[in-house]
């Protein structure tokens, strides 16, 4: 009877235990989970994200880790869905047991997984989308680290049209809140200057005919277009426009600020402008730390590395630098209040400052602007600017 009894108390306590326990963190390592698309429309962008995220990882590791726990990241593929996303989530949370979901790729994929990430106390940190949902409304277990879409058409939209003299301006967005969100930024920064667009026309997520879209542009004759696209829509966009003989200028959002867009648009791309929140890390760079940096990520993946590189690597290094202010007893609440009144610097690749709080959950909300000039990336406004 004694035995049972004490089989029976033992099995309560470990079972109290395991539920006292913090999802994703052993004595030996801190599980970090991973959604992005590796097989859909902007795989290029999943592909360098991930790569980013395994170097930071892969130094962290050799290093012995952060309070003696090294980070093993599990990836999911969503192809750019939403339900694959929400799938993707369930597995991370439910059967890998992640202490956060990190470096989560696409808007409507975020949506969609958060409510099932959040029911698990599993945090969304610094997901590769600048949508204003990544930090509206607060939640504390929602992290985002760069100026949103909206803030970032905000600001340069009118400023573009007004230094370029444009007369009539259109807009080319894809049919979700990620293009919405590029939409309603350039009506709120053009209402500034007393514009209107004349045209909105947008395409369903994955979309590669843009004739009708470019045409419509034209017959309204714009000469100033905001683009809420991403790689191939903002190529088929430009490309169908060259075409048709419709040049005007061209404004996209930190989503369309790639090497994809000249590496596989060539020449024609020249002249695009975009807002971007950090640069792009060229082999050449004049910066030795960041070609130093460039060449190591080459040597590893023999691929040059892209903006969306240095999202994933950032994306680790910040949670790296997080984790370690926690101590040793990481919990969800030991990493939430160690962030509160945390500020980071300005890291190798020119990102803005960024800082968080109780009730501060974007990182920052500067930008910048690039134009492609010559197949590189240039910036046109060296100093950051806020909405």
């Amino acid at each position: 009877m004694h035995t049972v009894r004490l089989i029976t108390a033992l099995a309560l306590a470990a079972a109290a235990a395991t539920a006292g326990a913090q999802q994703g963190v052993s004595k030996s390592e801190i599980v970090v989970g991973s959604i992005q698309d590796l097989s859909g429309p902007i795989a290029g962008f999943g592909k360098q994200t991930r790569f980013g995220m395994q170097l930071r990882v892969d130094e962290l590791n050799e290093q012995g880790g952060v309070h003696g726990r090294k980070i093993r990241l599990i990836f999911e593929d969503s192809g750019y869905d939403p339900k694959k996303a929400v799938l993707a989530a369930q597995k991370l949370v439910n059967q890998d047991k992640v202490f956060a979901v990190a470096g989560h790729i696409g808007t409507a994929q975020n949506l969609a997984a958060m409510p099932v990430q959040f029911s698990k106390n599993v945090m969304n940190w610094y997901p590769i989308t600048a949508a204003r949902e990544m930090y509206e409304p607060f939640h504390k277990l929602k992290f985002a680290f760069a100026a949103s879409y909206y803030d970032q058409m905000r600001i340069f939209a009118p400023r573009l049209a007004k230094e370029k003299g444009a007369k009539k301006a259109c807009a080319m967005y894809q049919d979700d809140e990620f293009g919405l969100e590029v939409l309603r930024g350039a009506e709120a920064g053009l209402k500034t200057i007393g514009m209107e667009l004349v045209e909105k026309t947008s395409y369903k997520r994955g979309a590669t005919d843009f004739s009708s879209q470019v045409q419509r542009m034209q017959a309204a004759g714009c000469d100033f277009v905001v683009l809420g696209t991403i790689i191939r829509e903002t190529i088929g966009g430009i490309a169908t426009g060259l075409k048709l003989g419709f040049k005007p200028t061209y404004l996209g959002s930190s989503a369309a600020y790639t090497d994809l867009i000249h590496k596989l648009g060539g020449k024609a791309m020249d002249g695009l402008y975009a807002a971007m929140t950090v640069q792009n890390p060229y082999l050449d760079d004049a910066s030795q730390r960041v070609s130093f940096w460039a060449n190591k990520y080459k040597t590893k993946f023999n691929e040059d590395p892209t903006v969306f590189s240095v999202y994933g690597y950032s994306a680790i290094d910040a949670f790296i630098q997080v984790a370690q202010k926690a101590g040793p007893n990481l919990t969800t609440d030991s990493f939430v209040k160690a962030i509160e009144g945390m500020t980071f610097s300005p890291d190798i690749f020119g990102s803005a400052p960024a800082s968080f709080g109780p009730t501060k959950r974007q990182g920052s909300n500067e930008s910048r602007l690039s134009q492609l000039q010559d197949g590189r990336w240039r910036l046109v406004t060296p100093e950051y600017v806020k909405p």
